[in-house]
Order: C-alpha cells, then sequence, then structure tokens
C-alpha cells in the first residue's frame, strides 16, 4: 500500500518526534508520551512512499570545512569573545571537520544561515563535553524570534517563553541529527498536559543562524525542503534496536478496546504493528542489503503463531479460521484493518525472503488469506463495513467503521487484488465503493 498521503507527525496525538530516538512519540492513549511501534512504522513507510512519488529537495550546502565544497558560497561563522572555531582534521571521517569550542557562559559560534525557503536541517555532530546545538527561527508570530536548542540531555521536550528543547543524548560519537523545523517548532509552541498537541498557527519564516555551545565538532550542515529517507531509516533503526527476544513489538501502555473486553495490559503485542514493522524492515533490506534489517523481519512471524493468551497475536473464529489480531482482546476482536495490513507485512515478507527463509511468512499468509475470503461477507452490512465482530463476540450492537475506515478496507482489498485474483476481492471492492455513493444492498 501507499503512504504518502499519511503526515504522521503532524498528528495531535504525536507529542513530538524524539530527539534521540528520531521517531515520533504518541499520546493516543496517554498523556505521558510513549512509542507506538504502528505510528513509528507508518512514519517510516509514508516517508519512504514520498521519496518515491516526490522530487528530489533543493538541498543548500551552509559547512563542510572544505574549501572545494563551498562553491561561491563562504561559510559566515561569529566567534565571540572566550570562543574558538577551527578546521581540523577528522580521522574517522577522512575529512575536514569544524571544531568548536564554546562555554555555555557565552553566546556560542554561530553560523549564518538566512534560509527563508526550505525547513529541514541536517548535521554532523560529535560532541566532547555538554553541549548544544541551538537553530534561531524568524517566526509569523509577529516576526518574533523562537529558538530550538537540541541538547545533549535525554530530556523529551520543554517549552519556556520562545525556547524550545530537544533532548538528543550525549553524542559522543559522530551521528547525523536530521530535524524538521517546522515539526520541532509547532510540537514545542503547542505542548500541553493532555493527550492532544494545542493547536497553534505559528510557522517558521525564516532559517536565521545554527549556534554550538559546549566543546565538539561539526560538519556538513545542509538544510533541505524534505530528507524522507532520514525518517524512513531512523524508523527503520529503531524496529531493530526495539525488537524483543520473542520477535514482537511490546506496546507499553493499557489499551481498552470496549465494554466487554478485558483490558490490554502494557506489553501486549499487535499483529498491524508486527506486519507494518515488517513491510517498513522489507525495504530497508531491499535499500541496502544489510541482512540485520530482514533478520528482524523474520523474527517479526514468531507472535503470529501463538494465541493470544500466551502473548502473541493469533485468534481462531469459529475453530475453523486463524486471523491475526490488531488488539489480542479476551474475547477475540477480529478487527478487520489491522488483519489485512498483518497480512500484507507478511506478503512483503515471503516475496523477498524466498523460498526457504520465507517459507513460515508463506505458510501465515496463506492462512490468513483462506480466513479473510472465508469471512469477510462478515463484515458487509448491506451500506457500509463494520470494524471487528464484537457483536458476535459480545451479542453487543455492530461497531460500525466509520467512512475513513470504509476506505481503508476499500484500499486494503484493492491492493490484495492485485496479488491474489479470487473474485471475491474484486466483487467486495466494487460492492464497498457503491456504498460510498449511496448504494444498499437489495431489500426482501
Amino acid at each position: 500500500m501507499s503512504f504518502e498521503g499519511y503526515n504522521v507527525e503532524v498528528r495531535d496525538r504525536v507529542k513530538c518526534i524524539s530527539g534521540v530516538e528520531g521517531v515520533p512519540l504518541s499520546t493516543q492513549w496517554g498523556p505521558q508520551g510513549y512509542f507506538y511501534p504502528i505510528q513509528i512504522a507508518q512514519y517510516g513507510l509514508s516517508h519512504y512512499s514520498k521519496n518515491l512519488t516526490e522530487k528530489p529537495p533543493h538541498i543548500e550546502v551552509y559547512e563542510t570545512a572544505e574549501e572545494k565544497d563551498r562553491g561561491s558560497r563562504a561559510a559566515e561563522w561569529t566567534v565571540p569573545k572566550g570562543c574558538s572555531l577551527s578546521t581540523v582534521p577528522d580521522k574517522a571521517k577522512f575529512t575536514s571537520v569544524k571544531h568548536f569550542v564554546a562555554p555555555e557562559n557565552t553566546e556560542g559560534v554561530s553560523l549564518q544561515l538566512g534560509n527563508a525557503r526550505d525547513f529541514i536541517i541536517s548535521f554532523d555532530l560529535k560532541l566532547v563535553t555538554n553541549g548544544s546545538i541551538s537553530v534561531v527561527l524568524e517566526t509569523t508570530e509577529k516576526n518574533q524570534l523562537f529558538t530550538v536548542h537540541y541538547v545533549s540531555n535525554t530530556q523529551l521536550i520543554a517549552f519556556r517563553e520562545r525556547d524550545i528543547y530537544y533532548g538528543i543524548g550525549a553524542r559522543t560519537s559522530w551521528s547525523t541529527i536530521t530535524r524538521d523545523l517546522v515539526t520541532d517548532l509547532r510540537k514545542g509552541v503547542g505542548l500541553s498536559n493532555t493527550k492532544a498537541v494545542k493547536q497553534t498557527r505559528i510557522m517558521p519564516k525564516k532559517v536565521v543562524r545554527l549556534i554550538a555551545k559546549g566543546r565538539g565538532f561539526l560538519d556538513n550542515v545542509t538544510i533541505s525542503a524534505t530528507a524522507h529517507m532520514a525518517a524512513f531509516f531512523a524508523a527503520s533503526n529503531w524496529l531493530v534496536r526495539n525488537q524483543d527476544e520473542r520477535g514482537g513489538w511490546p506496546i507499553m501502555v493499557t489499551r481498552k478496546l470496549g465494554e466487554g473486553f478485558r483490558s490490554l495490559d502494557p506489553g501486549w503485542y499487535s499483529a498491524m504493528a508486527q506486519g507494518q514493522a515488517i513491510s517498513t524492515l522489507v525495504r530497508a533490506y531491499l535499500l541496502t542489503k544489510e541482512h540485520a534489517f530482514l533478520s528482524s523481519a523474520l523474527r517479526a512471524t514468531a507472535p503470529y503463531k501463538l494465541p493470544s493468551e500466551q502473548h502473541g497475536v493469533k485468534a481462531v473464529f469459529m475453530n475453523r479460521h486463524d486471523w491475526y489480531e490488531e488488539y489480542p482482546t479476551s474475547p477475540s476482536s477480529f478487527v478487520l484493518n489491522g488483519f489485512m495490513y498483518s497480512l500484507i507485512g507478511l506478503y512483503d515478507l515471503k516475496e523477498t525472503a524466498g523460498e526457504k527463509l520465507g517459507k513460515e511468512a508463506r505458510l501465515l499468509y496463506e492462512r490468513g488469506m483462506e480466513s479473510l475470503k472465508a469471512m469477510l461477507p462478515l463484515y458487509d452490512t448491506g451500506s457500509g463495513t463494520i470494524y471487528d465482530l464484537r457483536h458476535f463476540m459480545l451479542g453487543t450492537a455492530p461497531n460500525l467503521a466509520r467512512w475513513d475506515y470504509h476506505t481503508t478496507h476499500i484500499n486494503q482489498l484493492q491492493l490484495l487484488s492485485t496479488i491474489d485474483e479470487a473474485p471475491i476481492f474484486k466483487e467486495f471492492v466494487r460492492r464497498w465503493k457503491s456504498y460510498l455513493r449511496g448504494g444498499r444492498a437489495k431489500h426482501n
């Protein structure tokens, strides 16, 4: 499926993009913020899709510490009293870099940027002491200056007057930091103690300058319109680092799906998370051929094989049909869109891993597709679709799918119809599309 229409970072239930991890932090089910693997995978997949569909971005280079790279632009540094800035060779990078020394009680060394066109900043950083890189922005808020500080601590986010702070960790070895200044500004100004980020109209008008404090090394300062692959690999690498020994990405927040279902305690797995993570990792593997990505995707099939009550995601409908649960509730809930996403992940894996490595994914996919074909009619109301099967499992009223979920069901089926020619998919796509135009099933 294509995710270029997704803009995960602008959602009001995304608290911010973590400065340490480089991925979104969700407040969907709790204001404190937590890493939600579904959201992180969607963040990666959306930027992967945008990279395919958009033109390559304009990139403005401000500092490489190499005379030959600079072209006509001379880097404009200001070095106040008590600070120093020098160009030094770096053995690890095989290039020259900027070495800065700027005690905390000084103004710091600053690089003029003056970019009113683009707002994605990127730089390579290695700190020797505690330090910070700050970016001064002219904004639409009465042309006031706001400063976003990227600080060598683990604080998530803070906002005081016109200063926004993101912790980026110690950064004592070389790493590339890529930040969307529009998102960082708006999440800071909109910071709240509730689940939703406060609405704000503020936007940056110009990236004025960069300020370095502490002692460390800086290289490759650029500003660009987009940096989709940096976001994609931030998500992919997070998934590799945070997969547990069972092959899953535990969701560390309580989830109550509805009256009659037992709450899911922190640490539960989601088949939708497993599937979308697999889809992300497979793409990272195809781009890099780094086996760590494929290995992680292969391990992610393990929860599909275990029943929900054994800390897996598998349910069985009417003792016959295997189903992979977005929410592994008791009793089972059989959420349709999450199940189809889990199948798409298995398809991506079996196609990429090959016959031998992909055998398990293929068997899980085939069992799931059999279930989908058998159970699709249960989700058709004659005028729309149903989100899950709680009406059957609990004897309650049906949980009708909102139109955006109904459209998701159609898009998922359209995709599956391109990889499986079973007539049922095309028939249901046709019928479910007709419901969007007011179509209804015949009555007696």
